[in-house]
């Protein structure tokens, strides 16, 4: 599951998670910057010093990996996450950038891609502006990387429009039932 920053991707997919019959984890991905309010080491992100993220790279324990947003953060997918949740018979649920999307696409060609996309740029601003964690100059950084991040779209095996919440849950569950039955039945 990728798509542009203030898509709505941890929002709807908190819905999926409680709602789509298919058993469904979520990767926690590790993350270089600091926590904001509210969030929970473990729960929300594996937030990591910049020393400890370089030697898990340098050990291959991730998927994927990449500075995001040009600010000096990493981000990526630990294997040990992903391994976890798929020997426990779940479908592990990568909520990543469009980068590291791509980077998973290349190497696990039968996974399962969704990009969710607001409804407009003009959407996906007021979305960010309504955060009120960022600064200006964040937020215009984060809307160029959206513009680049909307032409990858249709390298991905599904789009979902998030203007709607509960349809793009209903959306998204129905798609993945229908992949993890046709999975059942290869």
């Amino acid at each position: 599951m990728s798509g542009p920053s203030g898509a709505g991707k941890t929002s709807v997919m908190q819905c999926v998670y409680r709602r789509c019959p298919v058993p469904l984890v979520r990767s926690v991905s590790a993350t270089t910057r600091p926590p904001r309010p509210g969030e929970r080491d473990g729960v929300d992100y594996c937030f990591l010093t910049a020393e400890q993220f370089r030697a898990r790279q340098e050990r291959a324990e991730f998927i994927e990996s990449f500075e995001v947003f040009g600010q000096g953060y990493w981000y990526g997918t630990l294997r040990s996450t992903v391994a976890a949740g798929l020997e426990a018979g779940k479908w592990v649920v990568l909520e990543i950038d469009v980068q590291g999307a791509e980077r998973v696409m290349q190497r696990y060609a039968d996974a399962v891609t969704i990009f969710l996309e607001p409804g407009s740029l003009a959407e996906l601003e007021r979305r960010l502006r309504g955060r009120g964690t960022e600064s200006e100059e964040a937020i215009e950084r984060r809307l160029k990387v959206a513009r680049r991040e909307l032409a990858a779209a249709d390298g991905y095996r599904y789009r979902v429009v998030n203007d709607d919440r509960d349809q793009a849950v209903r959306e998204i569950s129905d798609l993945l039932r229908q992949e993890w039955e046709k999975s059942c039945h290869d």
